[in-house]
């Protein structure tokens, strides 16, 4: 039978006797000297226990995750160390500053014209 079936006064009524039967549990926990914990009901949700783990399982995944990222990040390094910046000597640079020369040189005599 389902909850949404019944009627309000069914329901009421319900839970009702929940109640009588935990006063009596509780009742008959006092007459034999037990604690007096009432039943676990179904609608209220359990408490689940916390784990703890201990050291060595810690240690463990610790270094699980650092090969894992030292794997990860030795496939992102490039295959080649990146090639060094090429130097121009003094020879050419002054062949360069030479042509240069000339050509602004042949430019302004131009504009003279």
């Amino acid at each position: 039978m389902n909850l949404s079936d019944l009627s309000a006064a069914q329901l009421r009524r319900a839970a009702a006797l929940e109640e009588r039967v935990e006063k009596l549990h509780m009742e008959l926990a006092k007459l034999l000297d037990a604690p007096a914990a009432p039943p676990a009901s179904t609608t209220a949700p359990m408490k689940k226990k916390k784990r703890k783990m201990s050291a060595a399982g810690r240690a463990n995944i610790r270094a699980a995750v650092k090969a894992r990222w030292a794997k990860i990040k030795k496939a992102q390094k490039p295959a080649q160390p990146p090639k060094k910046k090429r130097k121009m000597s003094a020879a050419g640079r002054a062949a360069i500053s030479k042509a240069a020369k000339a050509r602004w040189a042949k430019i302004k005599a131009a504009q003279k014209q």
